[in-house]
């Protein structure tokens, strides 16, 4: 090869050293797992960044939702112990509460006597496609357990990062470690919106294989967790739960009046709700919201 084809050369073989050094797993001594419960990945450069204080909502708080709430807490529990468990998928209704449920879950099963560390580590759904760098970190750690959460999970266009959660979940050769767990919130069960599902069926040679690539993304959930949008009870036992809790002795009647008028002008009852109005409630009274 002549000089000036090696030359050329150069920035190709550059630029390849750098991809293979971003996707190298860091040096496990630079992640203190000691220094929080919680984490947020950083993918570059790669490290996790601790958490000192993580906005949870109390278990006891969280209303109209008993059935996937014992669910989640029994997986994660189960996890917690070393036995066999499944990543989980909480989809459905905005405002019910599928985030603070996770973060509920974790400080649940963290709390149990004779468990080994359970960390809960967030990574941002722009950051899907660096997931196998964070597993070599964590598989580093085999005397911690993690629960890796992504919140707000969905798809669009032509995005192909899906395809690095997959591999993470069930289909690499790696696979998930076995003190990994991933849990994942979205509005969407399949992860893609309708239109997208529905172009790919009339474009596609074959309709159902054209999109199983993509909705076979779902399937790598073990457990599915679904929040639909709650009742004018549940949503009034949401509102009457957090006055107690913080403290709040407005008049009972009045309460649920406002609170009722509240979610009228928001068209919607949801846990989410529910919290906006105590927020109004308590800085008309001139009170903080601390338990």
């Amino acid at each position: 090869m002549t000089p000036s084809g090696n030359a050329d050369l150069l920035p190709l073989l550059s630029r390849i050293a750098e991809a293979l050094e971003r996707l190298s797993p860091p040096e496990s001594a630079a992640h203190d797992l000691g220094a929080a419960d919680a984490f947020v990945w950083h993918p570059a450069p790669p490290r996790l960044v601790p958490v000192p204080k993580v906005n949870r909502v109390e278990m006891a708080l969280l209303k109209g939702i008993d059935h996937v709430r014992d669910k989640l807490t029994d997986n994660t529990e189960r996890f917690a112990r070393g036995l066999p468990a499944n990543n989980a998928l909480l989809w459905g209704a905005r405002g019910m509460g599928k985030s603070s449920l996770v973060k509920a879950a974790h400080a649940s099963a963290a709390r149990m006597p004779g468990v080994k560390p359970l960390k809960l580590v967030e990574i941002h759904r722009e950051d899907i496609a660096g997931l196998p760098v964070l597993m070599n970190v964590m598989r580093a750690s085999p005397d911690t357990r993690f629960i890796v959460f992504c919140d707000d999970l969905s798809f669009d266009g032509d995005d192909t990062s899906y395809k690095s959660l997959k591999a993470v979940l069930e289909g690499g050769i790696e696979g998930r470690p076995d003190n990994v767990i991933f849990y994942a919130t979205s509005n969407r069960r399949h992860l893609l919106p309708r239109d997208m599902m529905d172009n790919e069926r009339s474009t596609a040679v074959n309709p159902g294989e054209a999109i199983e690539e993509k909705t076979s993304l779902s399937d790598r959930f073990g457990l599915w967790l679904g929040f639909h949008k709650c009742t004018q009870d549940d949503y009034l036992a949401m509102v009457e739960g957090y006055a107690q809790h913080f403290g709040l002795k407005p008049d009972p009647e009045t309460m649920r009046h406002e609170a009722l008028e509240w979610s009228i002008t928001r068209a919607s009852r949801s846990g989410r709700t529910a919290w906006q109005f105590i927020q109004e409630l308590a800085g008309r009274m001139g009170k903080t919201l601390e338990a």
